[in-house]
């Protein structure tokens, strides 16, 4: 008995491939579609460091670090500032040293925290919180 080849075989495969370009047509779209909106603040923790941008005026910002220090009771230790970098440091309630970087990149700025040696995300991502509650 012989196999014979039919024309459905060629019709699955070409539907297949159609349907794995629409699907990357519409992923790409969405990509270009949130390229095209506004910037929104980001950020990634990564071994122990929440780092991001928020895109907000660098003294905004700064302002917004302190602030969110005095909102959740955190004690300030330190806050040195120029007009590229700002950096505070704090004690949490569990005197875990808490790092606070920022740093001018026109019209947004980077930010990065970090709490303890080995970094604790639920308080890193409630300082971030904090100051964009604030902006």
């Amino acid at each position: 008995m012989r196999f014979r080849s039919s024309r459905f075989p060629g019709f699955f495969c070409r539907a297949a491939v159609f349907g794995l370009l629409a699907a990357a047509a519409l992923a790409l779209d969405g990509c270009a579609a949130s390229v095209a909106k506004e910037r929104k603040a980001s950020a990634a923790y990564n071994h122990g460091d929440l780092e991001g941008v928020l895109p907000a005026d660098y003294d905004r910002v700064v302002d917004a670090a302190r602030n969110a220090i005095a909102d959740l009771d955190l004690r300030q230790i330190s806050e040195t500032r120029n007009a590229m970098n700002a950096a505070f440091i704090a004690r949490s309630k569990t005197d875990k040293k808490i790092d606070i970087s920022l740093t001018n990149a026109g019209d947004a700025t980077n930010i990065k925290i970090r709490v303890g040696v080995f970094g604790d995300e639920q308080l890193s991502m409630s300082i971030l919180d904090k100051m964009k509650a604030r902006l």
